[in-house]
């Protein structure tokens, strides 16, 4: 596979992974999948115009602190697991612009797994609420 097709296919898994949690999932996984949504967006923004590093760890940052607020409302595991997939997202950024490197493979190989998991968290969380949902009507 590509490494084209491998991206595509990484974007469609994020889009349809929020798109779900928008449709099916509670009020922690509507908000959460709005937040990474628009985190996503304002990256292929930034890369479409030329990436700039200072925006991109502004955006992850910012992600996380705003993710951070909405773990301590609603209280729930998976989203501290996607808070703190955010925050190693942000560490990896800081520490290529600190070192001063340049992105390669292994940054984008890093990124691209944190990211995956960041939407597998999602993905938990919405399953969750949907079973959570259909116990609560059986009760």
């Amino acid at each position: 596979m590509t490494a084209y097709a491998l991206a595509t296919l990484l974007l469609v898994f994020i889009l349809g992974t929020c798109l779900f949690g928008l449709v099916k999932g509670g009020a922690a996984e509507r908000l959460s999948a709005a937040i990474i949504l628009a985190n996503h967006l304002v990256g292929m923004i930034n890369q479409a115009y030329g990436p700039n590093s200072i925006v991109t760890l502004a955006n992850n940052g910012v992600t996380a602190l705003v993710l951070l607020g909405v773990a301590v409302r609603f209280a729930s595991p998976w989203l501290g697991g996607v808070m703190l997939l955010f925050g190693l997202q942000f560490t990896l950024h800081a520490a290529y612009i600190v070192l001063q490197r340049e992105r390669d493979m292994l940054y984008v190989a890093l990124s691209n797994i944190n990211i995956f998991a960041i939407s597998l968290c999602l993905l938990a969380g919405v399953l969750s609420a949907m079973r959570g949902r259909r116990a609560a009507a059986v009760a």
